[in-house]
């Protein structure tokens, strides 16, 4: 079935706003969307995955793209169309732009030069280049300019993954269990889940397979207080309250009024009541202080160049520049500094990014440890076999698209040795040395 020929001049305008990269890409869609009512489901869907195709693609598509008698704009969102939803199914095509996809389809992408290949900025390949080498960034480019799949995460307060098996079955819709995350599923196609009985009543919830094993591995306990340092939306808040088995104490902190706002219905699906979301003006906030060394478990998803998502935001590729990763480094080291001082003794401290940059990672962690003795790196090999999930790791988790087919990311576990105890308060300093020295 053939879209109708409006379908490329919508692609084409929402592109041209895409392209300045002033915001991110989901964002300028769904405005778009939102202010042309009557495209329907197909349409919207055609116009996104296209978009997406041509953020996937485009150092390809844009070298080709100059060359031909159509705008260059037109061509790009011609190419990208074709590469989402299929030649066949575009309409308005002039023979000129019909042969012109045939010579495109039929070049060899393999004998590109590599950099142009892989669909990544100069830095970006070079700094992939340098840490991964040429093969494997070729491998890792590859797998990143692949959609991602959806997956969710079965809130276990709510259902067993059995019965969301058997739910899923009923809409039809099929979905495995997934290898590392005990509480995971893969969704085979991609059907919208917001008017399901099972997402209404907060049995599901979408969340990738890596972030779900980033939650498992803080191993949060029923009663315990715990806190999620930079929740942002709350996916792995909501994934920790049900570990908690909703008992104990978890605080959401976030600097954003907007993210923890999105956390909110989410929070009411779930029926979890140990949840309390909190804002924060900075990870010196006085609300932080409060809390000094009474958290058992601390997680900080850093924020981060967010480069191990660039399957789900491929604009993230073309937004970031490589100034702002340096900059990142100040803010991840501040971060996990001020949330270090939240834990008692024996505290684990889970430092997390989206990233595949050594530089946002193992750099901050040994950073982290060389000026902080009180705590201890603890192997993750060590922990994952705690949480009985099933991956070879060394010291730290490093989840990668190519290899586990989840989004890249990285964790650290790190523990707070157990305090001194702390002197009387009614023995003078002076006559506590003295005892000490009997």
């Amino acid at each position: 079935m053939r879209l109708p020929p409006a379908i490329l001049a919508n692609t084409e305008e929402v592109l041209r706003e895409i392209l300045r990269f002033s915001a991110p890409a989901d964002t300028t869609l769904s405005r778009y969307f939102k202010d042309h009512p009557r495209l329907g489901s197909r349409e919207r869907g055609a116009v996104a995955e296209g978009i997406y195709a041509i953020l996937r693609n485009k150092s390809f598509f844009t070298d080709f793209a100059e060359a031909g008698a159509s705008p260059t704009m037109r061509r790009l969102t011609i190419l990208g169309l074709a590469e989402a939803v299929g030649a066949d199914s575009l309409g308005g095509l002039t023979e000129e732009e019909t042969e012109f996809l045939t010579r495109i389809k039929e070049i060899d992408r393999n004998l590109m030069p590599p950099q142009m290949r892989s669909n990544l900025p100069k830095w970006l390949f070079d700094k992939f280049v340098a840490q991964y080498g040429e093969a494997e960034t070729l491998v890792l480019a590859d797998a990143l300019n692949q959609p991602a799949p959806l997956d969710l995460r079965v809130n276990s307060i709510k259902a067993t993954r059995d019965e969301v098996v058997a739910g899923l079955a009923e809409a039809p819709i099929e979905a495995l269990p997934m290898p590392y995350a005990p509480l995971g599923l893969r969704v085979l196609k991609k059907p919208t889940l917001q008017n399901l009985p099972l997402f209404k009543s907060g049995a599901i919830e979408v969340q990738d397979e890596g972030s779900q094993v980033l939650s498992q591995i803080v191993g949060a306990k029923r009663g315990e207080m715990v806190v999620d340092f930079c929740a942002g939306a709350g996916g792995k808040t909501l994934a920790l309250g049900a570990l908690m088995r909703n008992t104990g104490r978890l605080y959401a902190f976030d600097i954003s009024e907007k993210r923890l706002a999105k956390l909110k219905p989410r929070l009411a699906r779930s029926g979890l009541s140990n949840v309390h979301p909190v804002q924060i003006a900075h990870e010196r906030d006085a609300k932080i202080k409060r809390l000094a060394g009474k958290i058992d478990r601390v997680l900080v998803d850093a924020p981060c160049s967010g480069l191990g998502t660039l399957r789900r935001n491929p604009d993230v590729k073309w937004r970031q520049k490589v100034e702002a990763v340096a900059e990142m480094q100040e803010k991840q080291a501040s971060i996990l500094d001020g949330a270090a001082r939240l834990l008692k003794g024996g505290g684990r401290l889970v430092y997390a990014t989206c990233s595949l940059l050594d530089e946002e990672n193992d750099f901050i962690v040994t950073q982290f440890l060389a000026a902080h003795p009180e705590f201890d790196l603890v192997p993750m090999s060590k922990v994952l076999a705690e949480q009985k999930i099933d991956l070879e790791m060394g010291d730290y988790l490093k989840l990668m698209p190519h290899k586990h087919q989840t989004d890249g990311f990285f964790a650290a576990v790190m523990e707070r040795k157990p305090m001194a105890p702390k002197p009387p308060k009614d023995k003078p300093a002076d006559e506590i040395d003295a005892d000490a020295d009997e």
